[in-house]
Formats: C-alpha cells, sequence, structure tokens
C-alpha cells in the first residue's frame, strides 16, 4: 500500500552498500583487428586500483597481479595498450615500460629501463608489426613548460626507440592504412586544449623492416586557436575518417590521399557533436566498417544523450539506428557489420555491447561480458528515476541552459497534495564536460528518498556544439554560476514548478566544487545550502600545481595569467569571497590533496566560523582529489544527505 510521507523522508532500497557493490568496471575496450578478438580493461579499486587486461569473452585475466595496464600520458592517460594478430602491448604503470604479451604467457618489456618516459596509444605497423608508433612522454624534466611529447618507433625486437615526429606539444591518435603505407596523426599546440584547436597530418611510411621513418608530410585539417580536427583512423588505404568542429559541431570529415584534400562527409552540416572532447587517449566515437571505404558507424550527442548513425561516406547520407543505449564510449569495429561499445541506459549499468547491423533496420544488441555486466538491478525499474531533459534560458543573455531534471520517484509513497520537493542542483567537474542521463546510483539514491536532483550542463559544457563550450571562455565562476542559478530559480516557478524554491541545495566536486563555492559567494540568495567536494577556492594556487596538458587551461577560462588579470583571480577566488557566505555549507576534503590543499579549505572553513555562520568540514585521511576508498565514499554519501535533511528540517 503507498504510504503519505513528505518528500526527503522516504525509505529507499538503494543504500550506501547497494551503490559500493557494483564492482569493477570496464575502463576501455581493445579489438585485435586480425583475429577481432575482444578485450578489455578492467578497474579494480580493491586491488589497489588495479588496470587488468581482460579477454572479454573468455572473461579471463591475460597477466598477473604484478601488472597494471596504466599510463599517465596528459595525466588523463587512456589508451595503455593494444592487441594485433594475438600479441598484446601495455604499458606498465609500476615502471612505465612497454610490454609484449602473448596471451597464456609472460610478459616481456620492449622498451629500455626509464622511469621518466610515459608511452600511450599505440599503433602497430600491419607489414612489419614488430614495429610500433606510439606517443612518448619525456619528464626528464618535471617542470610542465619542459616535458617533451615525441611520436616515437619502438623496435619491439631490439627494445630501441626511435623519435619519429616532433615539435608540437602534444600528440594523438597515430594510425596506419591498412597497407601500411601512410600514417595519419594528430597534434596540437599551446594554449589550445585538443578541443580549442587541433590538426590532423598524414606522411608517407618508409620501412625496411629494421626502421621505419615517414616523409612527405603535410596538414590536412585543422587550424590552431579556430577549428579543432580529431580521431582520425584510416577507411581504406585512401581515405581517413576523422571530425572537425569548423561548423561549429563536430561533425564527420574525410580526406583522400589520392584527391588529396578534406572535406565534410555529410552533405548538409548537422548541430549535433559526432564526438567530445579528447581529455583521455583513448576516446573512440566512430568506426569504418567495410574495407572499401564505404560506410561507418558514428555515436552522436542529440538533446544530452547518444544517438546511433550509419553514415555513407560516399554519398553523405545517414540514418539513424534505434538504440536503447543513452551513452556510449570506447566505439570499436570487430568486422565489417559489427562493433562494440561500452553501453548505458536509463535503468542499468554500464556494460560491454555488441551490436551487430547486418540487418539495419533492426540491429541487435548483446552484452558480451554478461557474467560482468552486472544488469540485473538489486532493485525494480519501477524505482528509477528517468532525466528529463528540459532547455532554459538565461533571461539577461537569451543563452540556452541545458539540464537533465531527475523527479522523485519511490512506487511505496507519494508526497502530500501541493508539496514541491527539495532539490539538489549538481555542477559537473572539468569544467569542460557533461552531465549523462545514464544510470547513476548516486542520483536515485536522493531520488528514491524523495528528492529532486537537476544536473546542469552549463555554459562550458560539451555535447552542444564549439560555441556553447566557449561561453565559459574568460567567463569561469560567472556563467557556470548563473547557469546554475538560471537551474534552480526557473525549475522552481512558473511554468516548471518542479522543485521548492527554498530548499535547493548546490553540490559539485572539484572544478564542480568551484563553481558551488562561487555561488554560494556570489548567489547568496538561490541557495539554501553547498556541499563543495575537493572544490577549487584559490584560482592562482590551481595554476601552481598543474601540469604540461592543463597549464594553459586556466589562462583561457580566466582570461589570462595572474600577472595579466591579478584582479580577475582575487575577485574569482572563493578562498577572498568566503565572508559572503550565508547558506550552510558542508565543505569535503581530502587530507593528501595537492590540487585543493586542506589549507585552502580550512580558511573558508574558519572564515565561516568566525563570523558565526554554519559550516561543516569533514577531511579523509589518506585521499588526494576525489574519493578512492570504499568507507570514505560511503562516509561522503552519509554525510552530504544528512546535512541537507538537517538544513531542510527532514530528520524523523
Amino acid at each position: 500500500m503507498t504510504k503519505t510521507a513528505p518528500y526527503g523522508t522516504w525509505t529507499s532500497p538503494i543504500t550506501t552498500d547497494v551503490l559500493l557493490k557494483s564492482g569493477v568496471k570496464p575502463d576501455e575496450l581493445l579489438v585485435d583487428p586480425v583475429t577481432s578478438t575482444i578485450y578489455h580493461i578492467e578497474r579494480r579499486p580493491n586491488d589497489d586500483g588495479r588496470l587488468v587486461i581482460v579477454n572479454t569473452e573468455k572473461g579471463k585475466d591475460v597477466f598477473g597481479k604484478d601488472w597494471s595496464a596504466r599510463t599517465s600520458v596528459h595525466e588523463y592517460g587512456g589508451g595503455p595498450a593494444v592487441a594485433y594478430d594475438g600479441v598484446i602491448y601495455f604499458s606498465n604503470f609500476k615502471d612505465g615500460r612497454v610490454y609484449r604479451l602473448n596471451e597464456g604467457g609472460e610478459p616481456e618489456p620492449v622498451t629500455p629501463e626509464n622511469a621518466n618516459h610515459r608511452y600511450a596509444k599505440f599503433a602497430v605497423h600491419p607489414e612489419q608489426p614488430h614495429l610500433l608508433v606510439a606517443i612518448r612522454e619525456d619528464h626528464t624534466d618535471p617542470q610542465p613548460s619542459a616535458v617533451v611529447n615525441i611520436l616515437c618507433v619502438i623496435d619491439t625486437r631490439q627494445n630501441t626507440i626511435t623519435p619519429l615526429v616532433t615539435g608540437a606539444d602534444f600528440y594523438a591518435g597515430p594510425c596506419f592504412t591498412p597497407d601500411g603505407k601512410h600514417i595519419a596523426w594528430q597534434q596540437w599546440y599551446h594554449p589550445d586544449m585538443p578541443w580549442e584547436g587541433a590538426e590532423i597530418h598524414v606522411a608517407d611510411v618508409v620501412t625496411d623492416g629494421s626502421s621505419l621513418t615517414i616523409r612527405n608530410g603535410k596538414q590536412v585539417a585543422g587550424k590552431r586557436i579556430d577549428i579543432s580536427a580529431a580521431y582520425p583512423v584510416w577507411a581504406s588505404n585512401d581515405l581517413l575518417l576523422f571530425v572537425s568542429d569548423e561548423s561549429g559541431y563536430y561533425n564527420p570529415w574525410k580526406y583522400s590521399l589520392s584527391a588529396g584534400k578534406a572535406s565534410p562527409v555529410l552533405s548538409v552540416p548537422l548541430a549535433e557533436d559526432f564526438a567530445e572532447p579528447m581529455w583521455r587517449l583513448d576516446f573512440t566515437f566512430f568506426a569504418p566498417l567495410d574495407i572499401e571505404g564505404k560506410t561507418a558507424l558514428f555515436s552522436a550527442l542529440s538533446e544530452g544523450r547518444s544517438v546511433l548513425y550509419l553514415v555513407s561516406l560516399a554519398g553523405g547520407t545517414f540514418e539513424e539506428l534505434d538504440c536503447p543505449y543513452v551513452n556510449i564510449a570506447s566505439l570499436l569495429r570487430v568486422t565489417h557489420d559489427a562493433v562494440i561499445f561500452l553501453g548505458q541506459k536509463y535503468d542499468e549499468a554500464e556494460c560491454i555491447v555488441l551490436c551487430n547491423i547486418r540487418d539495419y533496420a533492426k540491429p541487435t544488441f548483446v552484452p558480451v561480458n554478461a557474467a560482468a555486466a552486472s544488469d540485473d538491478l538489486p532493485f525494480g525499474r519501477e524505482y528509477v528515476s528517468v532525466p528529463r531533459s528540459i532547455t532554459l534560458t538565461e533571461p539577461e543573455t537569451g543563452e540556452p541552459v541545458h539540464v537533465l531534471f531527475y523527479a522523485p520517484v519511490n512506487p511505496e509513497y507519494v508526497a502530500p497534495e501541493s508539496e514541491k520537493p527539495p532539490a539538489v542542483v549538481n555542477a559537473h567537474g572539468g569544467p569542460t564536460g557533461r552531465a549523462t542521463p545514464a544510470l547513476l546510483l548516486k542520483i536515485q539514491y536522493y531520488t528514491t528518498r524523495g528528492y529532486a536532483w537537476v544536473d546542469v550542463n552549463y555554459g562550458g559544457s560539451s555535447g552542444y556544439g564549439r560555441k556553447y563550450i566557449k561561453r565559459l571562455e574568460h567567463n569561469w565562476g560567472v556563467v557556470d554560476v548563473n547557469d546554475c542559478a538560471v537551474a534552480a530559480t526557473q525549475l522552481s516557478a512558473a511554468p516548471h514548478a518542479l522543485i521548492d524554491p527554498a530548499r535547493v541545495a548546490v553540490t559539485g566536486g572539484s572544478a564542480g566544487g568551484y563553481t558551488v563555492l562561487m555561488a554560494l559567494c556570489t548567489r547568496p540568495d538561490v541557495f539554501a545550502a553547498g556541499t563543495s567536494s575537493y572544490g577549487i577556492s584559490d584560482l592562482v594556487k590551481l595554476g601552481e600545481f598543474t601540469h604540461k596538458f592543463e597549464s594553459q587551461y586556466l589562462f583561457k577560462l580566466v582570461g589570462g595569467t595572474p600577472a595579466q588579470v591579478p584582479a580577475v583571480y582575487r575577485d574569482r577566488s572563493p578562498i577572498n569571497l568566503a565572508g559572503n557566505i550565508r547558506a550552510p555549507l558542508l565543505v569535503l576534503q581530502g587530507a593528501d590533496d595537492a590540487v585543493v590543499p586542506p589549507q585552502q579549505a580550512e580558511l573558508i572553513v574558519d572564515t565561516i566560523r568566525k563570523r558565526g555562520g554554519r559550516v561543516e568540514y569533514t577531511v579523509f585521511e589518506g585521499e588526494g582529489h576525489g574519493w578512492r576508498k570504499a568507507e570514505n565514499i560511503k562516509t561522503a554519501l552519509l554525510k552530504e544527505i544528512g546535512f541537507y535533511e538537517d538544513v531542510f528540517g527532514l530528520r524523523r
């Protein structure tokens, strides 16, 4: 029988233990292009965070407990391994060396010992498979400005490294044509991030069996500052496929060696992104299918969710495939009519999916590793809150603000008539990232207890085109804060009237925590409470603790260096504005956080306490910038919801 109880007081089957029981997760996928064997790299938090390569269909680890396939190139890593004709090459995290592994055997090193070198994104030459091209990042001098990135050749017989392409600040995506006669890659320079301005290059390959060199290299797409061309992959020996945001959105493009020119694939640009910002080197969003280079399968983002398009590379037409997955990642070719990807639904946990498109009208989707897919949730689907994609409007500028709204859902309860629910407004990290509509049990933890949840894809978020990302340029701490305030105020008023305007909290971690702190400092009239998890509080200090990949990212977000615009850094650092905070604040902090040292959080806490304001502060020993340990994840979740229950008067 349905019970009547106030929002925020409902009993839920989703406990902290349910959240923590989700277990191991696939981190990325690999496909052997010769044997079509599928592998995945599995993240194991209960095994010192090891990343383990698993034969997906067999469900069997390919190496023992002493190994971890992980790289820290660009710090965020990705692309630590490749499989080719039954041989796996991987970067081992402990020593940074690259190892060769025949399944069933023991890993053997193929690079020299050098703790300063990191490797990622390997391309195996199809005719001389002992020769690999890879990114090498050299930290001999660890200062961000002195770290050197190149494309190199790894001779796995001689265990030698030879520079291949140098000069750019960053490289990604080296790939050979099927016949091995040409190579393509992506490169970019400071001050760009790869989604701001990046180039695609191609070159002829010369190899004699013991060496590999290139000649006739040329840039074929992209432009510094203005155009991002990214994710190159060969569709045939002549046709290179990639994405470019020249139209304002990441759309499919192609380059023909024989014609010597690049052109858009679609006859008319589509206002959807067919790729996302390259935070990691393993990101893949499309795959050529047939060896003639006629068709490709793309994932794109439409109204905040993933869609699948079958694209004719010659005709420029596309057809949307009926697909139940709302978030798709790591999309790779398996055969001419099948791909593999990591798929998430509104109401199912992430799993590895084999998509067969032999019949375009009726594509099939089959979880490959059924045992690890955790397809069955420990509660009924009727408890799941399915998000609504809502586009709001910033009243002063007329700019759109994209949000995902999750209503309270619990089949056991109804709220008293005319009551509106308390809401948690979430600011994602990045800040150039996005919240997805895929199932996230933390959100359902709240909605099943009678809270509304609002994910704000504020100006600067990805998935809505280049112009939307650039809204945050020079305006970090302004646009993101305003958009979160727009979400809170407009969703609580007509015509939406979905939440209680007096009971709206704002939450976020890292860059999202920065938005929380700035929102409480500059918009004290909007939010009744806030939670900052390892939130950035001092922009000057943030710049001092950066690494090469992001070392000039902050300058674009703020509008210059601290020396150039000192007033902006002062006025947008919450540490200098904490006296303005009026709403109760919960601060969750890692004791070992180098990005946001505890002293910064403590200055904010002390300022509020001296003024007689309400602030709660929890420090997690042994944690850095984010929670890794299960007990701390659980404590943080309980602290936060308990804080809201107390502030909103929901204690029973």
